[in-house]
């Protein structure tokens, strides 16, 4: 039984010395085939499953900053050609849909100009009615409800200083939210009433009176269903200006520590439903 073991165990040896080094053309196509391969499953999971973003401005302040970077699940909503890199999958419409919901926060391809990404809020919905009036926000004729919270100072694009209201809005459906007002006089605080084709949306951001988001016809205005690319979920990283993503040597000064992995999605299933 021993001898038996210890044929076995020499013939093993002797396999495994016999096999001959790769050459340098081999162990280049092997390199270049796990190149290839890792490629492919980023692609793969950018495309179906979740796609990183980066926030540059402060249009949704408070809830995102600039510096945020964020996951956008693909597969929320179903996909559309604007779900894959280059829009190179010809969907016309959408495959596997599931709509949107009020109060989510979505990433869509600006209608005026597809190459463009958006990230805004859903404010109404296909066939909702939506209108600003003196700074507040009415959906089917009846006003959304806020709450002061609290007068900010908060830097703005530029990196000057202003003061703005922080508030507590609850959308139709009791979802909650914050939003920042610098006063109910600016120039997108008196709209017109706006009714929502079907197949789209209306989106604004958290920071109204700093944000071109549905009001502005011209530059954004309805969001066509097949434009949106998914929705907002998670924060995995935020930079408060001194530390990029890739420059982890100065992530102890520049990592805001308290945004990373908190949660963008509104607990729908705990708002109380209006009729």
């Amino acid at each position: 039984m021993n001898d038996d073991v210890k044929e076995i165990e020499t013939a093993a040896v002797q396999d495994i010395s016999a096999e001959a080094p790769l050459t340098a053309k081999e162990e280049a196509a092997e390199i270049f085939r796990t190149i290839v391969i890792a490629l492919v499953l980023a692609i793969l999971v950018r495309s179906f499953l979740w796609e990183p973003f980066n926030i540059p401005s402060g249009s949704m302040k408070p809830t995102l900053l600039v510096g945020d970077y964020l996951f956008v699940n693909k597969y929320s909503y179903g996909y559309s050609r604007y779900s894959f890199p280059f829009g190179i999958v010809p969907i016309e419409g959408r495959a596997m849909a599931k709509d949107p919901q009020r109060g989510d926060i979505i990433v869509f391809k600006l209608p005026i100009d597809t190459r463009i990404d958006y990230i805004k809020r859903i404010i109404g919905l296909p066939g909702d009615r939506v209108q600003v009036r003196g700074g507040r926000l009415y959906i089917n004729d009846q006003q959304v409800e806020r709450e002061f919270v609290a007068r900010r100072s908060v830097t703005n694009d530029d990196g000057e200083a202003q003061s703005l209201q922080e508030y507590q809005e609850t959308l139709p459906g009791g979802v909650v939210h914050t939003i920042y007002e610098a006063s109910d006089y600016e120039s997108l605080d008196d709209t017109p009433e706006y009714t929502v084709p079907e197949g789209h949306y209306f989106a604004m951001g958290d920071n109204r009176d700093h944000s071109a988001d549905s009001r502005k016809m011209d530059r954004v205005g309805f969001i066509p269903f097949e434009n949106i690319v998914g929705k907002a979920r998670i924060l995995f990283f935020s930079s408060n200006g001194k530390a990029a993503l890739f420059e982890v040597w100065k992530w102890p000064w520049g990592v805001r520590y308290d945004r990373i992995f908190k949660s963008l999605t509104p607990d729908h299933d705990k708002a109380v439903v209006q009729d």
